[in-house]
Order: C-alpha cells, then sequence, then structure tokens
C-alpha cells in the first residue's frame, strides 16, 4: 500500500485531534446505546441494521480517516514568502480586476468557501511555487481562470 504524506498547518493538527476526541466520545455513546438496545431486544433478528449502526459505522470511518491523516501529517510550521507554499496566504487578481484571497493548506483542511484552498486542487496546484508578478492559467471544469499573483504572506 502507498502511503500518502497528509500536509497540516499546526492549527489543522490541532483542529483534527479535536475533532478525534469528539468522534470517540461520540462512538462509546452509541456503543452503549447499541449494547442496551441488544439487552433489551430491540434487534429483530435478521432485521435490518438501525440508525445507531449505521451512524457507528460513518463514525468509525470519520475515526479511521483522521487517525491515518494525523499518522502521515507533515506539519507546515514555516513557509517562503517568495514564493507560493503550503500556509502562504495568496492574494491573486483577474484580468477583471477582481481580487481573491486564498490560503494554501492541505488536503484535510480545505474549507473553499472560507478561501482555505487544498495544495491538490487545481488552483492551489498551479499557484504552488508561483512570486509575485507571475501570471497563471488554470484549467478549472468550468473553463480556463487566469490570475497574477499580487502578494504572499
Amino acid at each position: 500500500m502507498v502511503t500518502k504524506q497528509v500536509f497540516l498547518t499546526a492549527e489543522g493538527k490541532t483542529q483534527l485531534e479535536g475533532e478525534l476526541v469528539k468522534l470517540v466520545a461520540q462512538r462509546e455513546v452509541l456503543l452503549k446505546r447499541i449494547q442496551e438496545e441488544r439487552e433489551f431486544g430491540a434487534f429483530a433478528e435478521g432485521g435490518e441494521p438501525d440508525s445507531d449502526k449505521s451512524d457507528l459505522a460513518f463514525v468509525e470511518g470519520k475515526i479511521q480517516t483522521i487517525e491515518y491523516q494525523l499518522h502521515h501529517a507533515i506539519i507546515v510550521t514555516e513557509h517562503d514568502s517568495g514564493s507560493v507554499s503550503l500556509g502562504s496566504t495568496v492574494v491573486v487578481e483577474d484580468p477583471e480586476g477582481t481580487e481573491e484571497t486564498y490560503v494554501i493548506v492541505g488536503s484535510p483542511e480545505a474549507r473553499p468557501t472560507e478561501g482555505r484552498i487544498s495544495n491538490e486542487s487545481p488552483v492551489g496546484r498551479s499557484l504552488m511555487g508561483k512570486k509575485v508578478g507571475e501570471k497563471v492559467e488554470i484549467k478549472v471544469p468550468s473553463g480556463v481562470l487566469e490570475y497574477t499573483v499580487k502578494s504572499i504572506a
């Protein structure tokens, strides 16, 4: 099995650890509830799994994903402000003069609606390594975006 490196900021690592604690607590509640239902005969033999079992499967999957991400995490503590890298806050401008601000993060931290984009996304991947003043064309599902890098912090 090929191990994929997971890039996280220190803040992202802390958030994932917090989410893991909550999920482990939720798992315990679900396991207790399922055990109580078994003891009281709430499950019919051959019956369909109830919502608690489905919820437990979902929580277990999330726990495994987060544990994998934390185990394989490379924590990005510093970044080069001379070029776009993980952790950079980048201001770009399109040909019409509209500016967008993006923070380049690893995929577990990506929240596109909040301007936090993954280094693996089309926009993030295209911006990596660029310097102030450079132009970039980015192929996205809706067409081609054209940006000029205005600033990097």
